[in-house]
């Protein structure tokens, strides 16, 4: 159902059939019931049994929802009588600050990834100039169509979580990019063979690896200059999404561009908006340079 109704990627689904293996495990070692036969009880036992064993709030949530998604599927399929995990809430998440690279970090990499004219070279900076540009999550880079950007220019479209399509703008320095990169895709097909991917590789899916990528991107931030322990795919997702607001784009425009089904999740963006703020008020309020103290003692 998760695959044919909802579309969810194999890397999801994988997640969901870990967390439900885990929770049969956790049944068998207590001797409980089968899966059809939970309680409410049992998954609110489940949940204190991860919690004991040092699992973080997201990750508990994350098992949850799997647990959740199961049983809501047992229930409007009427193979139970009462969903057991309907009024289990999860566990509060601390909300981590997104990491991100600074601008000039950015600016290393691609420059970086510029100087590089051969084949591989010029695929990888096509690919970060393309991540940087439009926000994409790396799974959405490498599984790009090959039409994706041969009919469009100024706009990209993506095909996000849930088989749901985006439209992106996608500057000039990327169109660039891409037009480099497709005089030379050909040396990554195989002989004889086309491909309907825009980073063909023979590989079992037909495209690059994201792992790959991932370590291109960090080999790229080791010559460049940049510490490869903050660089990954995600984090320039991160740095897309926090220069942007940083330069006063509103949170909705942003939230499009990810992908972001719900406008919270986009919301941990506005700390960069906040540190603007207390900077305006630290650097323009007409009281800045008055010590307090000095008023202090003047009162008294």
């Amino acid at each position: 159902m998760l695959s044919a109704e909802k579309g969810l990627a194999e890397n999801t689904l994988e997640a969901y059939g870990r967390d439900l293996r885990l929770f049969a495990e956790y049944l068998e070692e207590q001797n409980s019931k089968n899966l059809d036969k939970v309680s409410t009880q049992d998954i609110k036992n489940y949940m204190e049994y991860l919690n004991n064993h040092a699992y973080e709030a997201r990750s508990q949530s994350r098992k949850l929802s799997a647990i959740k998604e199961f049983y809501g599927f047992l229930f409007s399929e009427n193979s139970i009588k009462e969903n057991p995990a309907l009024m289990i809430d999860a566990p509060k998440n601390k909300k981590a600050l997104p990491k991100y690279l600074s601008k000039d970090e950015v600016l290393k990499l691609i420059d970086t990834a510029q100087k590089d004219t051969s084949p591989k070279g010029v695929r990888l900076y096509a690919m970060v100039e393309m991540l940087y540009a439009t926000g994409m999550r790396v799974s959405e880079l490498v599984g790009l169509p090959l039409a994706a950007v041969v009919y469009q220019r100024d706009f990209i479209t993506i095909k996000g979580k849930g088989n749901k399509e985006r439209l992106v703008p996608m500057g000039e320095a990327a169109q660039k990019a891409i037009k480099a990169y497709l005089e030379v895709r050909e040396r990554f097909l195989r002989k004889g063979r086309d491909s309907k991917w825009l980073f063909p590789a023979p590989a079992k899916q037909g495209f690059w690896p994201r792992d790959s990528f991932f370590k291109a991107l960090k080999k790229l931030a080791i010559v460049a200059g940049v510490n490869p322990l903050k660089v990954s795919p995600h984090v320039l997702r991160h740095s897309f999404a926090s220069h942007l607001v940083d330069n006063n784009a509103d949170l909705r425009s942003v939230q499009q561009m990810l992908g972001h089904e719900n406008i919270t999740t986009t919301e941990i963006y506005t700390h960069i908006m906040e540190e603007k703020l207390r900077s305006l008020v630290t650097e323009h309020h007409p009281l800045k340079d008055i010590n307090l103290n000095k008023l202090k003692s003047k009162k008294t």
